[in-house]
């Protein structure tokens, strides 16, 4: 596969999990990758070092997704390093899975700020300098478009927000040829949510295939949005679930 040839793109939160997944696929498609990560350097170095093994272009940039100037700038590095931006992946989200009475105003806060601003704000820097016909996509969440899992309130509120900030968008930055999607995970076996976790026999059995997904699963669905293949698609949410939302 090399459907990325010349293509640069980056990919927030990219240390570990979902994002470490997906830098690896776009770097393999032929992309340079640049990817942030908040506190994790030996996990964000680690990729970096896999992806170049591999003979790919990489690089690491430390930028908390909830602070607005580190991921602006964390834009402009990767620009100033390849010259150019194809491919955004709003990849960096938490949650802080707890009773929403419970919550408190800081934890609010930075899961506001992470999944749904620092979203916004990574997006608006980008576009100064995304080429015509890039791709922007977000990693969302099945429980953006169906809740049923309690304790994860505040998160389900913001990725539903950047379900909308998605189709939003599209609209306004189409003519350029650019598309913006966002690709929603069901339980996917990460460090962050394990599929031998305590929360994990309430969400399996949610699903339509009763188990977990991988991180693989998720990766093919960003490759194939970040193409040639999927230009005539875009506001659109992409629901990777296992049948959680059937």
């Amino acid at each position: 596969m090399a459907n990325l040839t010349n293509k640069v793109a980056l990919v927030t939160g990219g240390s570990r999990g979902i994002g470490a997944g997906i830098a690896k696929r776009l770097a393999a498609d032929g992309a340079s990758v640049a990817i942030t990560y908040t506190k994790g350097l030996e996990a964000a170095a680690s990729v970096v070092k896999e992806i170049e093994r591999a003979g790919g272009k990489a690089m690491a940039i430390q930028a908390d997704a909830a602070d607005a100037k580190a991921v602006t700038a964390a834009v402009e590095k990767t620009v100033a390093a390849y010259g150019r931006l194809d491919v955004l992946v709003n990849n960096a989200g938490t949650a802080i899975p707890k009773p929403f009475q419970e919550t408190t105003l800081e934890e609010l806060d930075r899961v506001i700020n992470i999944n749904f601003r620092g979203t916004l704000i990574t997006t608006q820097a980008a576009l100064k300098h995304m080429q015509d016909g890039g791709r922007i996509i977000m990693i969302g969440s099945c429980v953006g478009e169906r809740m049923m899992t309690p304790g994860l309130v505040s998160y389900a509120a913001t990725k539903g927000a950047v379900k909308m900030f998605t189709q939003g968008l599209s609209r306004e930055v189409g003519a350029r040829g650019i598309t913006v999607n966002n690709i929603q995970p069901g339980p996917i076996d990460t460090e962050l949510n394990p599929a031998s976790g305590d929360w994990a026999t309430p969400q399996i059995a949610l699903t339509a295939l009763n188990r977990y997904g991988h991180v693989e699963d998720i990766v093919a669905m960003v490759a194939f949005v970040a193409g040639p293949e999927a230009a005539y698609i875009t506001g659109a949410s992409l629901t990777v679930d296992g049948g959680t939302n059937a």
